[in-house]
């Protein structure tokens, strides 16, 4: 597969709508934050913002879209609705279509949700030797439905999904000490070792994803998914949701080093505003 740690995300929004790029995004534009997404109608906004907020670990926000599929605050220029690889629709909780554009469904009324993603801390696991076995391997990140409940928000409810990336015990101390520092794509793991732990008793097929090698020596690392609103969007049957693929991200153009800051800030003018309202 042709290397694309080194374009900017600019470039990549475009060759995602060109047609050039319909697989996964891990690996590309080296340093710069991905995301999943949830695009639903403006009545159920509200009980997904709270959703988020209560589950904070797998659902971190990043940025909210109204009006037009325009981002703004995560990719000045991009288009939510095009610059994806691969959707997912669902109609009543079923999934039913998987597209490369899915402008036609996009509304006034609609709100997208970019969430942070675990592939924007894979870089740091790399710089530190560490081999993330997916990208080795040309294929999906492993995505696995837990028996970890998410706490519930109006219709939403559902298990925590989990992605994993095998590695030695050594190098999984190192992974969650680098992981922890990164609270906004879904922080340390929420488990090490032991899957039948978190309800996983065929590390061989994962829910979402592809299964990848898990060596001699090694021991499957799990961290809270941003695919865990898919599995509370089964439950929750609504009319029309749009979700990313999964391991089919957004690439932001926010850098994964000013990740946490630019956020932290960001919600600081929001309380300023709010207190001066």
């Amino acid at each position: 597969m042709k290397d694309y740690s080194r374009n900017s995300p600019e470039e990549i929004w475009k060759l995602i709508r060109s047609g050039e790029i319909d697989f996964p995004t891990a690996g590309m534009c080296a340093g710069y934050a991905q995301a999943n997404l949830v695009i639903l109608p403006g009545k159920y906004a509200a009980d997904f913002k709270k959703f988020a907020e209560k589950n904070p670990k797998p659902c971190p926000v990043l940025e909210i879209i109204e009006g037009t599929p325009d981002v703004h605050d995560m990719g000045a220029g991009a288009n939510i609705a095009t610059d994806i690889p691969r959707y997912y629709v669902y109609r009543n909780g079923v999934r039913t279509e998987e597209l490369s554009d899915v402008s036609e469904y996009w509304t006034k009324d609609s709100v997208a949700f970019l969430i942070g993603c675990s592939f924007s801390f894979e870089e740091a696991l790399m710089r530190a030797g560490i081999e993330v076995r997916h990208i080795a391997q040309g294929c999906n990140v492993p995505m696995y439905k837990t028996n970890i409940p998410c706490e519930s928000a109006g219709v939403f409810e559902g298990p925590m999904v989990v992605s994993m990336r095998p590695m030695t015990p050594e190098n999984a101390v190192l992974a969650k000490e680098i992981t922890e520092k990164y609270p906004n794509v879904h922080g340390g793991p929420v488990q090490i070792g032991n899957p039948e732990e978190i309800g996983i008793s065929d590390i061989s097929s994962p829910d979402y994803g592809d299964s990848v090698e898990i060596r001699e020596g090694e021991i499957p690392v799990f961290w809270a998914c941003g695919v865990t609103p898919q599995a509370a969007i089964e439950n929750a049957k609504l009319p029309l949701v749009i979700t990313h693929a999964p391991g089919h991200m957004f690439i932001t153009n926010i850098l994964n080093t000013e990740l946490n800051a630019f956020l932290e800030k960001k919600k600081k003018q929001s309380e300023r505003t709010g207190l001066k309202a």
